[in-house]
């Protein structure tokens, strides 16, 4: 027979704040689901964990992996529900929208938004969200980004996938009522995760008019990481969330929040654009 602790799946748990989540939630009694891509990670997470976390091998584009994974989660439940689902998988790859490959912008949108859609649809039903279901409905969390609210220029197809994600988590949000199952959008600022260490490649743009100012903008990413919000930081922030009895329709979890998150959405948009623009050399100097 399996333990009545709480079960949650979270996807995305080979570094970063997938793993730092998969500890937090483990620590407070849970067992945890978490995805990952390659059998190496599985069996890495399993020694490191024990035998409360249980490594999902699927990426959320499979649609045949993750029907596999609902059935693992599904017989470990024994009819039990799901307490909580964490879409936190993702891509960032940056480069000027102009010359960025649409292969490359096409697989932000695959992973970071109808990934998280197709894997919120397979585990909907063992949240809660089916008429015969007995029990106290799941929750769901979207990590999402500052970044769907304040767009940064070089990170275009990151930020178009995290503004679809607003829309797409409010609309479900109110769905979801129907069921009882609850919807939180996470507005993550900059963490220290591996996420930009692999996404901000600026080679391909050698020799395009763009180079100089995406050097700047790295630069100024780079800056900003010393202040980055750690992942153990964001992880007690979002066991917090998920068993809050009431929570918010959206937190916005960012380190210095006035300068970060405020301020940018205060301005008129035009006067952002030329105050980025001319932080990183996009403006051209008046003739």
């Amino acid at each position: 027979m399996h333990s009545s602790f709480p079960t949650i799946l979270i996807t995305g748990v080979s570094s970063g704040v997938g793993l730092a989540t998969a500890r937090a939630f483990l620590s407070r009694g849970y067992h945890v689901f978490g995805s990952v891509r390659n059998p190496a990670d599985a069996r890495r997470l399993q020694a490191e964990l024990g035998a409360a976390c249980t490594p999902l091998l699927f990426d959320v584009t499979d649609a045949a992996a993750i029907a596999r994974a609902v059935v693992a989660v599904e017989q470990h439940l024994e009819g039990r529900p799901l307490r909580g689902l964490i879409n936190n998988a993702g891509v960032a790859f940056g480069g000027p929208l102009q010359h960025q490959p649409i292969d490359v912008v096409r697989q932000h949108f695959e992973v970071n938004v109808l990934g998280l859609v197709q894997v919120t649809q397979a585990f909907l039903p063992l949240l809660g969200a089916r008429p015969d279901f007995r029990g106290q409905p799941g929750r769901i969390l979207n990590i999402g980004s500052v970044s769907g609210q304040v767009a940064a220029p070089f990170m275009g197809a990151y930020v178009g996938t995290k503004f679809a994600l607003e829309g797409l988590t409010a609309s479900w949000r109110r769905e979801l009522q129907l069921f009882g199952v609850s919807m939180v959008l996470i507005g993550l600022g900059v963490t220290q995760t591996p996420i930009w260490d692999k996404g901000i490649d600026l080679t391909a743009y050698r020799d395009t008019p763009y180079h100089r100012p995406a050097e700047r903008f790295v630069r100024f990413i780079n800056k900003t990481r010393t202040e980055a919000l750690t992942p153990e930081y964001v992880a007690g922030r979002l066991v917090s969330i998920l068993e809050t009895p009431r929570p918010q329709v959206r937190y916005t979890i960012v380190p210095n929040w006035l300068r970060t998150a405020f301020i940018p959405r205060l301005l008129p948009a035009a006067v952002l654009d030329k105050l980025m623009g001319r932080g990183i050399g996009l403006v051209p100097p008046a003739r």
